[in-house]
């Protein structure tokens, strides 16, 4: 009885320690910090905005508004001591009337001109949180993210509500049961920021408002498997090895 108890504890301990071998790839995580946008001047996109139906509309002006700004919460930079030339983002929506009203704001390639189309930045590793500083004047409106999966199926996460007062650091988790992963090789497919969306509420008002964002940010995990052959499960490298490829098979059919 006891020989079979200890071979049994044997057993159990083997399954036990090979456990981290055969799953260990699934439940490590690297978790990174990554900026996807300081409108400080230093990225390749501009930023824009649209609103809907009853955005004030005139010959004089049109809205939403958006610009850059010299303003930045000191709760990231302190009293910017160095004296960098830091801006955020300023938003300033008026509506006709009040309801349901929203504005997008989506970045566009600096390099395409005023006709550009909405840009798509591409989101580092698998995304967990997205993480927004926003400067708010207790007005309640709310902030939706959108981003889109591999499939392109576009997702709105909820960021939360603006009615506070000054900068706040905004944060909204990332469902799982957004995909990131798939089965066959390369198995990461990464999410795309599409836009920010901010509602408004049917009993607030919608005459000048004013909104800031700085600092956009996302905690994705970048942990990536290392095994035999793992470079070839790089599209960008799979991409140079085919071109050359097709080059050299091409001089040998000259």
């Amino acid at each position: 009885m006891k020989h079979g108890s200890f071979k049994a504890l044997c057993l159990i301990m083997m399954i036990v320690l090979a456990a981290p071998l055969v799953f260990g790839d699934d439940s490590t995580v690297d978790l990174e910090s990554k900026i996807l946008e300081t409108w400080d001047g230093d990225s390749p996109y501009v930023w824009k905005a649209t609103g809907s139906k009853f955005a004030t509309t005139s010959e004089a002006e049109s809205f939403p508004r958006v610009t850059t700004v010299a303003a930045f919460p000191m709760a990231v930079f302190g009293n910017n001591r160095e004296g960098k030339e830091l801006k955020s983002l300023g938003i300033q929506s008026r509506f006709d009337r009040r309801g349901y009203n929203w504005v997008d704001v989506y970045p566009v390639l600096k390099d395409d001109g005023d006709d550009a189309a909405p840009a798509e930045i591409p989101v580092p590793g698998r995304a967990r949180v997205f993480d927004l500083w926003v400067w708010g004047a207790n007005i309640n409106y709310y902030i939706e993210i959108y981003v889109r999966d591999y499939q392109g199926v576009v997702h709105a996460l909820r960021l939360g509500s603006i009615n506070h007062q000054g900068w706040k650091n905004m944060r909204v988790n990332v469902p799982n049961g957004i995909p990131q992963n798939k089965r066959i090789l390369p198995r990461l497919e990464a999410l795309k920021f599409v836009k920010f969306r901010i509602w408004t509420l049917p009993l607030e008002q919608v005459g000048n408002a004013y909104i800031y964002f700085d600092q956009f940010k996302v905690l994705s995990d970048m942990f990536e498997s290392i095994f035999d052959g793992d470079e070839l499960a790089d599209p960008d490298y799979v991409q140079e090895l085919w071109n050359g490829e097709s080059q050299d098979s091409q001089s040998t059919q000259n």
